[in-house]
């Protein structure tokens, strides 16, 4: 949510003075002729420009002044001793950033190259900098590296995170434990993002679970922002959500997907990412869940152990890939033996499922799947 001070906010104490000062043009030399403010003439000026022309939608040319009060303020905060108007510098954070993105939209629009973003993005690691010292002011390098991690994430340059992340994680000036809750668990999540994209699900899990466990509970379009990659990272683990979850935070085109693996069922995973393909690869979860078919198999392989040993305990874990061969045809999935046993290779190699290849015992005139444990999720 925007601030109200924001230039952005819309706030209707802000729009009526945009308007009186689009009606009083003298506003600026008053301002300079004051005693009193003449010594804010730096920022007072250009945010007042800022707002004219924003009311007016000149988007571009609200960023542009928003800029100079930005980095006329940093100036003046780079000068205090105490972190009085921290607050201050967390609506020019974010402001300089929303502008930016509409500045943006507005050049594109017109054909030109979309570039306010990316200076936003410098200006802010300019402002990370300032904050990442001792004393009370680095309590706002949190907040600020958050900024950017949207920022990168919108420009696609997520690369850029690792820098800011070394310093948050290594600087012996930074106690993670003391940042504000809002920003710690906003960090986890884009963090924790980022470990999805580098298929280190362990440390996705930690991430994500810690932004979920912090995040405030009445905050639910947060929630589920969450959850839409800590779902993925849990499936990949082996954990299951409940239904009810599903549909409580409207994540249900993962349905088909936990379904699927609760059956072993992969024509229906299949077809639920490819119902699904737009909205998962946005995400940038499709690949992810598309490496969920290793976990398919092996559900198939212990429901036709489970079936077996209902039929005859002591040859349950002695499988034939033609069975296995057979229970896909009646998936529709079409499949020989050669490509049932790459894949049941695989699988052991992954340590999905624990057995081995008998292919030349006196019991096995055909390739056999012989189990040595069952412990399959």
């Amino acid at each position: 949510m925007a601030n109200p001070s924001a230039v952005s906010s819309n706030s209707p104490a802000l729009l009526s003075l945009a308007d009186a000062l689009n009606t009083y043009q003298d506003a600026n030399r008053i301002i300079r002729q004051s005693e009193k403010y003449s010594q804010y003439t730096d920022i007072l000026v250009p945010i007042f420009r800022a707002l004219q022309s924003y009311r007016l939608r000149n988007l571009v040319e609200a960023y542009l002044a928003f800029e100079k009060v930005s980095n006329a303020f940093i100036q003046e905060f780079r000068n205090w001793e105490s972190a009085w108007a921290l607050e201050a510098l967390y609506v020019i954070a974010y402001e300089v950033r929303i502008l930016a993105e509409r500045a943006d939209i507005e050049l594109a629009s017109i054909g030109k190259t979309p570039e306010k973003l990316k200076g936003a993005g410098s200006f802010l690691m300019k402002v990370f900098g300032v904050l990442a010292g001792k004393g009370a002011k680095r309590l706002g390098a949190l907040y600020v590296t958050c900024q950017l991690f949207k920022i990168y994430f919108k420009l696609g340059t997520v690369h850029l995170c690792r820098s800011v992340i070394r310093s948050i994680e290594t600087a012996k000036c930074f106690d993670f434990e003391e940042f504000p809750d809002r920003d710690k668990v906003t960090y986890m999540y884009y963090t924790g993002r980022l470990e999805v994209y580098n298929e280190n699900f362990p440390a996705a899990d930690h991430k994500l679970s810690y932004a979920l466990a912090h995040c405030n509970a009445s905050k639910e379009a947060n929630i589920r922002m969450i959850l839409k990659y800590l779902i993925p990272v849990k499936l990949s683990i082996g954990i299951l959500p409940r239904t009810t979850l599903l549909e409580k935070f409207n994540l249900t085109e993962y349905s088909d997907v936990v379904l699927a693996l609760r059956r072993g069922d992969l024509r229906l995973l299949r077809h639920a990412l490819q119902e699904h393909e737009d909205r998962f690869l946005r995400s940038g979860v499709y690949l992810v869940l598309e490496k969920l078919e290793l976990q398919v198999y092996q559900r198939l392989v212990k429901k036709i152990y489970i079936i077996q040993k209902q039929k005859d305990p002591n040859k349950a874990h002695q499988i034939k890939l033609d069975v296995i061969v057979k229970a896909l045809k009646w998936l529709e999935m079409d499949m020989d033996v050669d490509e049932v046993e790459c894949i049941m290779a695989i699988l052991i190699y992954k340590n999905l499922v624990k057995g081995y290849f008998a292919t030349r015992a006196k019991w096995a005139p055909a390739a056999v799947l012989n189990l040595t444990s069952c412990g399959v999720i």
